[in-house]
């Protein structure tokens, strides 16, 4: 597979999906009474959404990014276009609503876990027909980040995006949100075929098969036609079931500080689609993965401690 970087000609990796301005305020362990007022450690406005994250951190770590999706004509959107600009991830796929942005607000306990507020806003209005083909074009990996987010856009939408992202030539890879709707693989079931990655968290993974275990997970979605698997599970690491292959675990890095889980998930995606614009086998691009999360962990915000992939690799291998 051929990649390319940015300024005109074909990239890495085009994130498809959701962005939003994220709102974090830390310390809270419980909301003040009603009507009443409670101090915090911290409150700051950082970019936020599966597609923005991953995006952001994939920049970061070198490879030539774009993002396709929709924000508001808003303070939040300016500050959503700004900041992506700023990462050097084109923007010439982002569209513009009257909609407002979509926002959430993120409380972060002491254990560093995190409870959302979100609000859809201009993510609810993203659709098939706001793609940008030019952008596409040529384009190694096309990355869905932030299904069940997306109304407009989940289920028949994403698949026909997903079949002119193959008959490009482009892997194509997915992530899922939580599907406050419950619909889940009824919503996505037409997606799955399109797959070459299918990159759940275990909780959405869980859901969406009515299993408990990541073999019989992993066996659920190959049936459904996804030809590579990795479930995201958060402390203990990962589990990848390659097509073809026997499927196995890459434990989780540890002794380190955990602050904020925050856009931890989205990190581990780019890390590991970062090792398939490489090349790497599964397991190393597994391992780029956890160690991309690990480093997401250890600062407040969804793309704060995302290093360069030199720095990232020189801690993987230390370990």
């Amino acid at each position: 597979m051929e990649m390319k970087k940015p300024g005109g000609t074909p990239l890495d990796v085009v994130c498809v999906g959701v962005i939003c301005a994220d709102i974090m305020v830390r310390t809270v362990d419980r909301l003040p009474e009603r009507g009443k007022l409670a101090l915090v450690d911290e409150l700051s406005m950082h970019i936020g959404g599966c597609a923005a994250n991953a995006a952001i951190d994939l920049a970061r770590l070198g490879a030539g990014t774009a993002i396709l999706g929709r924000i508001g004509a808003d303070g939040f959107g300016s500050f959503l276009s700004a900041a992506l600009e700023h990462e050097g991830v084109d923007t010439r796929g982002l569209k513009r609503s009257d909609t407002p942005s979509s926002a959430s607000v993120v409380s972060i306990g002491s254990d560093a876990e995190r409870s959302i507020l979100h609000c859809l806003g201009a993510n609810g209005e993203f659709c098939y027909g706001d793609i940008d083909r030019s952008v596409l074009t040529g384009s190694g990996i096309v990355f869905i980040a932030g299904t069940f987010l997306m109304p407009s856009f989940d289920g028949p939408g994403t698949a026909a995006l997903l079949r002119d992202a193959k008959a490009g030539g482009a892997l194509c890879c997915m992530d899922t949100a939580w599907d406050a709707s419950g619909q889940w693989i009824k919503k996505i079931g037409g997606c799955l075929e399109l797959l070459d990655w299918f990159m759940p968290s275990y909780e959405e993974a869980a859901a969406l098969s009515g299993e408990q275990e990541p073999e019989r997970i992993a066996a659920v979605f190959a049936r459904e036609g996804a030809a590579n698997v990795v479930i995201k599970l958060g402390a203990d690491g990962c589990y990848v079931k390659p097509s073809g292959e026997k499927g196995f675990s890459v434990a989780a890095y540890s002794g380190v500080s955990v602050v904020d889980t925050s856009g931890a998930g989205d990190a581990f995606c780019a890390g590991f689609l970062m090792g398939l614009t490489k090349g790497w086998d599964p397991h190393r691009c597994a391992k780029l993965a956890n160690a991309a999360g690990t480093h997401c962990i250890m600062a407040v915000g969804t793309t704060t401690g995302i290093r360069p992939l030199s720095e990232i690799l020189t801690f993987m291998d230390s370990k």
